[in-house]
């Protein structure tokens, strides 16, 4: 399973991600926004409140979304194989 160490919360409802694996990936939240209680996160204020907790990307309120879907659903931008970890 990947681990996200670190996320950004991007104004255009994007996710930077960082992974345990060194893979820095970006993840498009906006398919999700109007799906049950995502909707929430419509709200960009919401949105950017975005912390890692879990491995995984999380939100005030029990949002969360599974590492491996943002894993699998992102695009990679950079792979550091000299990467420090948490």
């Amino acid at each position: 399973m990947e681990s996200v160490i670190r996320v950004v919360a991007r104004d255009d409802f994007h996710l930077e991600l960082w992974f345990r694996s060194g893979e820095h990936r970006i993840f498009d939240a906006r398919p999700y926004l109007d799906r049950g209680v995502f909707q929430r996160l419509k709200n960009v204020a919401l949105f950017k409140q975005a912390y890692v907790a879990m491995d995984t990307v999380c939100w005030p309120g029990d949002l969360d979304i599974a590492p491996e879907t943002l894993y699998d659903l992102s695009v990679l931008v950079k792979r550091t194989e000299n990467h420090a970890c948490c």
